[in-house]
């Protein structure tokens, strides 16, 4: 439970952003400018459901418009209110301007539980709700451009994106008003990993510093590092899928809503996924230690904790007694203000969810520029790569039949290195590229100022220097 006296999550926001500003020179007014939220839409529609009309809530908030479009997600859920798309909204803002997608900040919500209707009532739900925002500019391509978030997905984003299209028959640009689209109707490959993946870049960078990972008492690379995920969910699964299979660490700890599984030696993350996807919970999954009360097992040794769910899991309730001393916030605002300066305290590194979760909205931005240019990624260029490959490839084997066994190619060679990149390569390495960036420039702020303590602070200084370059080059 949360300690008496916690920050509200936008109150938190509002916390981290005064904490960077006060090192900052900015130029009167304009950190109240950047601070503050520029308009938030509340719409209240009724839809015809089971003999009855019921009305729904949804908001949409526009942080920053320093660039358009604005970019953010959807999320369904019933604990949806406005200070929290604002709050969202906010942390989009800086989130695009660390990782330069060059989108300003929204974010939306509906007040729905999703798992109380079938799926042809949430069309229709979902549908209404995309006419409600669309009539209003709240999505378009060139002005607000939404994606998934927690209780959406690519199914919701296929329904807005007809439904924008079939609002704007002549708008040849319609596809790129969503993002987060089945690759059949617009999307891009990678997208659904996409912000797992991003988890996984950011470790992978991190561990690239020997300084940064010894001030978190590690050497060495990730691998054999024991990691617990909070939320199983889209981002939680693949950045466990990944760090796993590709880099060797172990996950030995699983957290979800009905409580967690544990088991030192490691635990099956396929199997768990495919278990939780079947059965709603984790309780009955076989050969491992279940534990109802699973916030129990965030304070749990380990080396490395991943809190991929809801925002707050770590509060001034149970800070004091988190043991793992690298977090990443997998998801958004998962450490409250009061926390994170008692981590901070500690000496636990913390990197920071406008960084490390960071990987969807670029993946989206990937997608969004395919969808301007009409043209998937790799269709150009992949086999002109191919043939100047296989030039090379040709002298190799001249050259291997002239020397004989003195020397020769490696059987897999020539397959690895003849094959062009394809979109999901590219999208990838796009990704990598972005994370490895936005970390070195958070890096350097970190390390080369004294009064800069932590990588969250070092994150919002940089975003808020790129918003405050922004606003200023527009007049400001």
């Amino acid at each position: 439970m949360s300690a008496i006296n916690e920050p509200s999550f936008r109150e938190s926001v509002d916390m981290m952003f005064n904490r960077a500003v006060a090192l900052m020179d900015l130029a009167p007014g304009l950190e109240e400018k950047i601070r503050v939220v520029n308009a938030t839409y509340t719409v209240r529609f009724g839809v015809r459901l089971r003999g009855e009309i019921k009305t729904f809530t949804g908001y949409r908030s526009v942080h920053s418009e320093h660039m358009e479009p604005v970019k953010g997600g959807i999320r369904y859920a019933l604990s949806v209110n406005q200070d929290e798309v604002e709050a969202l909204g906010a942390l989009m803002t800086y989130k695009c301007a660390l990782v330069e997608a060059p989108f300003g900040g929204s974010k939306g919500g509906l007040r729905i539980d999703p798992r109380e209707y079938n799926e042809k009532e949430l069309e229709t739900i979902t549908r209404r709700f995309a006419y409600e925002l669309a009539k209003r500019d709240l999505i378009n391509p060139s002005q607000n451009v939404p994606a998934p978030d927690m209780g959406t997905g690519e199914r919701e984003m296929a329904w807005i994106a007809d439904q924008y299209a079939r609002m704007n028959t002549t708008d040849i640009n319609a596809r790129a008003c969503v993002t987060g689209k089945p690759l059949h109707a617009g999307g891009i490959a990678g997208r659904v990993e996409a912000t797992g993946r991003g988890v996984q870049y950011a470790l992978r960078e991190f561990f690239r510093h020997p300084e940064d990972i010894a001030m978190a008492g590690f050497e060495g690379t990730l691998e054999g590092k024991r990691i617990i995920v909070q939320g199983l969910g889209n981002v939680g699964y693949h950045a466990a899928k990944f760090l796993s299979e590709e880099d060797g660490a172990v996950i030995v700890g699983i957290i979800e809503r009905d409580g967690s599984l544990y088991d030192p030696d490691g635990l099956d993350v396929e199997a768990i996924h495919h278990w939780l996807a079947k059965h709603g919970g984790l309780k009955g999954f076989m050969d491992t230690h279940f534990d109802e009360d699973g916030a129990k097992l965030l304070e749990q040794d380990c080396d490395i904790l991943i809190p991929a769910a809801l925002e707050a899991v770590i509060n001034l309730g149970n800070a004091a007694n988190i043991k793992a001393p690298l977090i990443i916030e997998a998801a958004n605002g998962p450490i409250t203000a009061g926390a994170d300066e008692v981590l901070r305290e500690k000496g636990t590194v913390i990197i920071p969810d406008m960084y490390a979760n960071a990987g969807g909205v670029t993946v989206s931005y990937f997608e969004w520029v395919k969808n301007l240019s009409h043209i998937r990624f790799g269709r150009l260029g992949r086999r002109q790569e191919e043939a100047r490959h296989q030039l090379i490839v040709g002298e190799l084997e001249r050259l291997d039949r002239y020397l004989g066994d003195a020397w020769s190619m490696r059987p897999d060679f020539k397959k690895k290195y003849l094959k062009g990149a394809d979109e999901l390569e590219l999208v990838r390495s796009g990704l990598d590229d972005t994370m490895r960036a936005a970390y070195q420039s958070m890096r350097e702020i970190w390390h080369a100022r004294d009064d800069v303590e932590d990588l969250r602070t070092a994150a919002y200084i940089v975003a808020i220097d790129r918003v405050a370059k922004s606003y200023e080059a527009k007049g400001l």
